[in-house]
């Protein structure tokens, strides 16, 4: 009978340790880059948007058929942001590069780099992208040059944002 129990309970043992295994293979930033649900609040959220937009806090989520909901939240009140994204693996370590197609609330494209690493065994993801139709003059960060390249560098780091991954 403790053999029997035994040979059981390896077998449960095995069981969990695949759905564990299944369960982290679901994500992996070098594969789906940013596909997941994203948020970031207080001091991650990006300068720019939190002293000229009082932007609060930023909730993300990239669908895997490459559209996406952005949730914006400034002194309570929330806007809505949705469009499509093309995302690129970039020849520079784990950087992408990312194109987003807004169509709501109103229709605009912006471009620029994310990369997403683990800490403390969490993922957590720097972003940084500019508008660049309607054409406001910004010109985006590229992998080469790195994060706090927009604008040639100009905005050095106040337009990088820190997400924090809520589901994966």
């Amino acid at each position: 009978m403790r053999k029997y129990l035994a040979i059981a309970l390896l077998f449960s043992l095995a069981l969990v340790a695949c759905d564990k295994s299944d369960e982290e293979e679901k994500y992996d930033p070098a594969k789906v880059g940013i596909v997941g649900e994203w948020y970031s609040a207080g001091s991650d959220v990006a300068i720019l948007l939190s002293t000229y937009f009082a932007v609060d806090s930023i909730y993300a989520k990239f669908n895997d058929n490459n559209t996406y909901t952005v949730e914006s939240y400034s002194q309570g009140a929330k806007t809505t942001m949705t469009g499509t994204y093309v995302q690129a693996k970039s020849n520079v370590g784990s950087i992408w590069t990312i194109t987003l197609n807004q169509t709501t609330p109103t229709a605009l494209t912006s471009e620029g780099i994310f990369e997403i690493t683990l800490t403390s065994g969490k993922y957590v993801m720097r972003y940084e992208v500019v508008q660049t139709s309607p054409n406001i003059g910004a010109t985006p960060p590229t992998p080469a040059a790195g994060f706090g390249s927009s604008n040639g560098g100009a905005l050095q780091t106040m337009n990088i944002q820190t997400y924090r991954m809520l589901v994966r």
